[in-house]
């Protein structure tokens, strides 16, 4: 049945309730707008419920499993560990809903609205809302959409109980005994990590001559040397055909070398990538302009070419980051409000929850020449730091960006152990014009991980204490 269809009347509707929608709507509400967040899913979106969040309690889950077989080299040895997979996943179920019910007390505490639904646009300053059974009309002066993302599926391997994309696996009831992983991007190295960890029989696919192609191949290395003692098997330069589902499992088709194989697995995992939301909420309705990727072109402001209508998140130019979505959303109340908020994102980090963690922020070396600077690149390893041996974790090493005429730090590349945390402080340093003297005069606490950026700035200013 529908309802009487008397519209609705909003200052703002955010479209689309993940990190980039509810973050936009709270700081939206803080500048004294009337807010309305519409989702027909889950709040939190993808990132809290079937994507960073569940991800990343996974990943912890494979590393306590792995810890718990014991370590002969400091004298640890373990029988019979066994794993309930249920119960990781129970765990994880709550890790997630401690996270989507707080957004939710969050939005409520900011006094904004919360509708559930789907989002056509009427007009410029109209959309409808509906879900399975009712019709409801809003009418809004300013609208930020932030949609998000689906998963790519690729020709002859259409998701199933078997073939698999990130969702299926991040849920499933079982450790498989043997998983192909078809892209070696982010998502396929983390989940594929992760499930190793679990003893699964890895085998990753990925089509180009590198995993993790937009990270530097030296960065790589330990992630490759990690994937390797973990017996995970990288097949690279691999063309995916096809998956022929059988009765306990599935078979993989692959091409390499001008060579066909196959590959037999519990399940396929299917990571080649995401594809934005912006295809069946009417845009065209509304005139604004998307680009042959489905992307919708916007302004410093993250505006549209509609005015009063802003996109964030997955649906615009840019890596699919959580945290780069949260960032728009929050220029893009501002800019509402009036303020002169504008998106720069030279300070944008991104993280590979690999083993060991990956993570840049700012320019690479070779970025940083391409843009014509003259520059530093520091070095400094975790094996020579105090923490990350008492840890025993010492593979990988930071590499500080600064420029040769002053020492200011443009970027920064990590490889090793919490390298997401690591990044943070060069993050800040990049954001605030630091230079490598403001952070070598910076006391850091001992041991700790956070001394390999201290170090790394000693190297830049030509004064290494723990390294020659």
């Amino acid at each position: 049945m529908v309802v009487g269809d008397f519209p609705i009347e909003t200052d703002t509707l955010v479209v689309g309730a993940g990190p980039g929608g509810y973050v936009a709507a709270i700081r939206a509400a803080q500048t004294g707008q009337k807010v309305t967040i519409v989702d027909k899913g889950d709040l939190g979106g993808v990132c809290l419920n079937v994507g960073c969040i569940p991800s990343k309690a996974l990943i912890e889950a494979g590393h306590k499993a792995q810890s718990a077989q014991g370590n002969e080299e400091l004298g640890i040895t373990t029988d019979n560990v066994s794993v309930d997979f249920s119960k990781v996943q129970e765990w994880k179920g709550q890790v997630v809903n401690k996270l989507t019910t707080g957004v939710e007390s969050l939005l409520k505490g900011n006094k904004v609205d919360i509708a559930k639904g789907e989002v056509f646009f009427v007009d410029q300053h109209t959309v409808r809302v509906m879900d399975e059974k009712n019709s409801q009309s809003y009418t809004f002066n300013n609208c930020i959409i932030a949609t998000g993302s689906t998963p790519i599926e690729i020709p002859n391997f259409k998701f199933s109980d078997r073939i698999l994309d990130s969702s299926g696996a991040l849920n499933l009831q079982e450790i498989p005994e043997k998983m192909v992983v078809v892209g070696g991007g982010y998502i396929g190295i983390e989940l594929g990590t992760a499930y190793a960890n679990f003893g699964t029989d890895v085998t990753i696919l990925e089509g180009t001559k590198e995993i993790l192609g937009s990270f530097e191949k030296q960065l790589k290395q330990p992630v490759k040397k990690g994937l390797k003692n973990k017996n995970v098997n990288v097949v690279t330069e691999a063309m995916a055909k096809g998956a022929e589902e059988t009765e306990d499992g599935v078979k993989v088709t692959y091409e390499v070398d001008g060579k066909e194989e196959t590959a037999e697995a519990d399940y396929v995992l299917v990571t080649v990538g995401r594809r934005p939301n912006t295809d069946e909420i009417g845009l065209e309705q509304v005139g604004i302009d998307v680009d042959d990727k489905g992307l919708i072109k916007i302004d410093k402001q993250c505006r549209t070419n509609v005015e009063n209508i802003y996109a964030i998140g997955d649906i615009v130019e840019g890596l699919p980051l959580a945290h780069k979505a949260s960032y728009e959303g929050k220029v893009a109340a501002e800019a509402i409000s009036g303020e002169k908020s504008e998106i720069d994102y030279l300070a944008m980090p991104s993280v590979v929850f690999s083993d060991p963690e990956l993570a840049s922020v700012g320019y690479t070396e070779q970025e940083a020449k391409d843009a014509g600077y003259e520059v530093k690149a520091s070095k400094f390893p975790f094996g020579a730091n105090g923490r990350a041996l008492s840890l025993n974790n010492t593979d990988g090493f930071i590499k500080l960006i600064t420029r040769k005429e002053d020492g200011l730090v443009i970027g920064a590349q990590v490889a090793g152990p919490n390298a997401s945390d690591v990044i943070a402080e060069v993050g800040l340093a990049v954001e605030a014009g630091m230079t490598a003297e403001d952070i070598a005069l910076t006391v850091h606490a001992h041991p700790s991980l956070g001394e390999t950026v201290m170090e790394a700035a000693d190297v830049a200013l030509g004064t290494p204490i723990h390294t020659m």
